[in-house]
Formats: C-alpha cells, sequence, structure tokens
C-alpha cells in the first residue's frame, strides 16, 4: 500500500504556486496578443500625425494600411524566431532559470512601446513588438514545458490546460483595459502597451521562489539529492519513488541515445511519427479558423444590431475563459484526443451554421443571433480541445532529450501558421465572403480525420510510456495504462568497457 501514497496528496501549495507563477508567461502572451487591436484608430492617428512631423504632409492610406500591417504582423515574427530558440535556453539555464532570463525582454519592450509616442517614433512601437514577440514565442515552448515536469502524472493535462488559461485571462484582459473607459485613449493608450513591464516585474520576483524542474535536474544535471527533495514538497509525501523511478528509467534510455537535433526529429524513425502529430495539432489550432473569428465577430454583431459590438467582443472573450476552465476539469477524466475530435468536431458544424447565418442575415433578421450564437458555440468548442491541448501534448509525446527541439519545433509551427492566417484572412474574406468559414470548415474536417487516427491518447501515461509507444504497432498506440509505473522493469545502465555505467551525455 505504501506506493498508493502519492496519489493521495499531489496538489501542494508549492506546486499550485510554481505553476501559476509560471503562467504569467501564458498571460504576457495572451494580453500582448490582443493589445493591439482596441487601440488601432488611434495608434493610426500616431502614425499620421509622426508622418506629418517628418514631412510636412499626411501619410498616404496605402502607407498607413501598410505601416499598421507591419506593426501586427511583426509580432508573430519575432514568435516564430523566439519559439524556435526555446531548446537554446532550456538544457543550458534550466527551465525555470530560463524563464526568469526571458523577462528581460518585455521590460524593454515595454519602455520602448510606452516612450513611442513621447519621442514620435512608431519605429520604436514595431521594435517593441517585435521584442515582445520573441518574448512571447520563448514563453510558449517554457511555460508547457515546465508545468508539464512539474505535474504528477495523473493531473498533467488539468495543470497543462492551465497555459491556455493564462493566454484566454491574457487577452480577455487586453479587451476589457483596451475600452475607452480605460487606457484605449488618445493619452493613455502607451500606457496600454506598456503594461506588459508590470507583470514581467512580478514574475522576476517570484520565481526565484519556485524550483526548478526536478527532471531536469535529476536527468540533465544528474542531481538526484535535489530533484528529490524538490519532488518531496511538490508532492507532499516523503514517498516519491514513482516519480524518481519513472525519470531515472528516462534517464537510462537517454544514456543511450545521442543527443537529439531538430534535424534527427524528422530524420529518425522513432521520432517522424511524434514530431509529425505535434506539428499537425499546432496547425489544427491556428488553422481552425478561431483568429478569423474574433476578427470578423465585430462585424457580425454590429449587422445583429448590438449597440455596443466591443462589449459582444468581450462576451466571446469571457466565454473563451469560462470553456478553458471546464476543460481544465474533464481533460484528465475524457482524455487528451477525445477532447480534441470533440473540439474538432463542434467547430466543424459552428463553421457550417455561421456560413449559413451570415448568407442568410441580410434577408432573415434572426439570422444575425444565430451568428451571435455559432461564434459563441465555436469558441466554447475551440477551448475544449483545440486550444489547449496542442501546446502541452508535445511534451507529452517526447522523452526529455528530444522534448526540447521538439517544443521549437512545434511551437515555430504554432507561429507561422499564427503569422499566415493574419496575412491570408482578409483576402481570403475579400474573395469568398460569406463562405470564408467553408475553407475553415474543410480544414477541421481534415484535422478531425487526422486526429482520429494518428493522435495517442496520452491520459495517465508517463512520458517514457508514451515515447515506447511509437515503436509498438498501431494497435497498441492508443492504448491507455494506468496512472502508476511498474517499479521493477527499469532498464538497466549499460556499463561501459571499464565496467562503470555509462552517464547521460553532456548537454
Amino acid at each position: 500500500m505504501r506506493a498508493m501514497e502519492p496519489s493521495k496528496k499531489q496538489v501542494t501549495c508549492p506546486l499550485i504556486f510554481s505553476v501559476t507563477v509560471a503562467v504569467i508567461g501564458s498571460l504576457q502572451f495572451g494580453y500582448n496578443t490582443g493589445v493591439i487591436n482596441a487601440p488601432q484608430t488611434i495608434i493610426e492617428s500616431f502614425y499620421n500625425e509622426t508622418y506629418m512631423r517628418r514631412t510636412q504632409k499626411g501619410i498616404s492610406v496605402d502607407s498607413l494600411t501598410s505601416l499598421w500591417s507591419v506593426s501586427v504582423a511583426i509580432f508573430p515574427v519575432g514568435g516564430m524566431i523566439g519559439s524556435f530558440s526555446v531548446g537554446l535556453f532550456v538544457n543550458r539555464f534550466g527551465r525555470r532559470n530560463s524563464m526568469l532570463l526571458a523577462n528581460i525582454l518585455p521590460i524593454v519592450s515595454g519602455a520602448l512601446m510606452g516612450f513611442s509616442k513621447l519621442a514620435y517614433s512608431y519605429e520604436m512601437l514595431i521594435i517593441g513588438r517585435f521584442i515582445i514577440g520573441i518574448y512571447c514565442g520563448l514563453t510558449t515552448g517554457f511555460v508547457p514545458m515546465y508545468v508539464g515536469e512539474l505535474s504528477p502524472t495523473k493531473l498533467r493535462g488539468a495543470f497543462g490546460t492551465l497555459h491556455q488559461l493564462g493566454i484566454v485571462v491574457g487577452i480577455l484582459i487586453a479587451q476589457v483595459f483596451g475600452l475607452n473607459v480605460i487606457m484605449g485613449t488618445e493619452r493613455l493608450w502607451p500606457l496600454l502597451l506598456a503594461f506588459t513591464v508590470f507583470p514581467a516585474l512580478i514574475q522576476i520576483v517570484l520565481l526565484p521562489f519556485c524550483p526548478e524542474s526536478p527532471r531536469f535536474l535529476l536527468i540533465i544535471k544528474m542531481e538526484e539529492t535535489r530533484a528529490q527533495s524538490i519532488l518531496k514538497k511538490l508532492r507532499g509525501t516523503d514517498d516519491v519513488s514513482q516519480d524518481i523511478q519513472e525519470m531515472k528509467e528516462e534517464s537510462a534510455k537517454m544514456s543511450q541515445e545521442k543527443p537529439v537535433s531538430i534535424i534527427e526529429l524528422f530524420r529518425s524513425s522513432k521520432y517522424r511519427q511524434p514530431i509529425f502529430i505535434a506539428i499537425v495539432l499546432q496547425l489544427s489550432q491556428q488553422f481552425s479558423g478561431i483568429n478569423a473569428v474574433f476578427y470578423y465577430s465585430t462585424g457580425i454583431f454590429k449587422s445583429a444590431r448590438v449597440a455596443q459590438p466591443v462589449y459582444a467582443t468581450i462576451g466571446a472573450g469571457i466565454v473563451n475563459v469560462v470553456f478553458t476552465v471546464v476543460s481544465l476539469f474533464v481533460i484528465d477524466r475524457a482524455g487528451r484526443r477525445t477532447l480534441h475530435l470533440t473540439g474538432l468536431g463542434g467547430m466543424f458544424f459552428g463553421a457550417i451554421l455561421m456560413t449559413i447565418a451570415l448568407k442568410l442575415k441580410e434577408t432573415i433578421f434572426q439570422m444575425s443571433y444565430v451568428s451571435i450564437v455559432a461564434i459563441f458555440g465555436f469558441v466554447a468548442f475551440f477551448e475544449i480541445g483545440p486550444g489547449p491541448i496542442p501546446w502541452f501534448i508535445v511534451a507529452e509525446l517526447f522523452s526529455q532529450g528530444p522534448r526540447p527541439a521538439a517544443m521549437a519545433v512545434s511551437g515555430c509551427s504554432n507561429w507561422t501558421a499564427n503569422f499566415l492566417v493574419g496575412i491570408l484572412f482578409p483576402y481570403a474574406e475579400k474573395y469568398c465572403g460569406d463562405y470564408v468559414f467553408i475553407i475553415f470548415a474543410v480544414l477541421l474536417l481534415i484535422f478531425f480525420i487526422y486526429t482520429f487516427f494518428k493522435v495517442p491518447e496520452t491520459k495517465g501515461r508517463t512520458f517514457e510510456d508514451i515515447s515506447r509507444g511509437f515503436e509498438r504497432q498501431p494497435a497498441e498506440l492508443i492504448t491507455e495504462k494506468g496512472p502508476m509505473v511498474e517499479l521493477t522493469k527499469i532498464k538497466e545502465i549499460s556499463p561501459n568497457v571499464d565496467g562503470e555505467p555509462t552517464s547521460p551525455p553532456p548537454v
């Protein structure tokens, strides 16, 4: 009965504190994603005023549109660079210290954007958006990895969902702060953009009180005693043998492998299938049409004769948050694969309903309200599956060795897709009109079929068990393993020529 003790107390104050502090980075990502939308008209006026001070003439409409497009698109470009750089930090500085160091970026970015109006420099604002994009790209790798490695196996899905919860809360805060009765004004918009400094300062103060990932300490740094001490605090029990044995098993396997590079992920048959799954799941999030829905929502709300469309958009943001919380409570019961399929299926029917409503809204007045219901339903199903799951399931699909490279590749895929949607959707909407969501319906159907046949269930399975699953037959791949690890099947580390056990490769 001793082996069952860790399951009695797994959620402790140190664990909740550490995960909450880490998720501040996720909140930063959401905030900086949504903050630029509300004050668009005001910032465009600032661009025109700045241009007039320099040239004594107003800026052309085309030039202003191009300048604004650069201001928006530079954020995901920074995100691509940041997400692709995750592997350079996490094994050298550790998970916690990487998050700590990265907070230099939002402080620099916030200062540039906050003083851009005073300096009459839209270049400062654009550079600031690029820098905060790099930070957000890094944090989309750091946070899911750190949270996943701290969390108990049975609750890893629920804690992993907190990353997405932080994102949607950040978006909602940006929408509220951007109201013209708060900071969305001609005088206060620089403070709205510079607000990103404050969460960074909070995280800088609190992160030193959070532990380093015990998995990183034991497997990468080979500090078993320290890892064991941290695990005891995180789990609230003195018996952490189950976690330690699981890590040793993973370490033993790593000692027989050479370091895994990004290129090796695609060359090796062992990693090729999981990395393609990771990429497709990230694409399913961005190409689902969720950003396009928020882009289109204001126009739909106006057509429904909502007096204040901005408040209806905030309502969609609230739906975003509520259903992320719902996902948090059900994800470790229903499973990742099941919820992802449910989310994709619900969004498919939502896209079809939205297309019908948009096409008929001019002739049938009630269809405008059907559009609103379709939008809220679309957002709700997104947060049940495609929203949170792609972020943390990547960390579950790979063992410690290839995990940093896999997080970098999948994160870069997400940011690249984000950039493409932002650039291409206005053209798709222009040429397809009310039928634009048929494109997303087709993509959602493709992602649903791929998930059904290719994506394994990872609920309740250890990292090493999931990794071994890709070496089995497809029928075995989706077999769910119980939360307990058999302690008698730990592989021994093979001895070298001198009779000494081989150690993990240096990082």
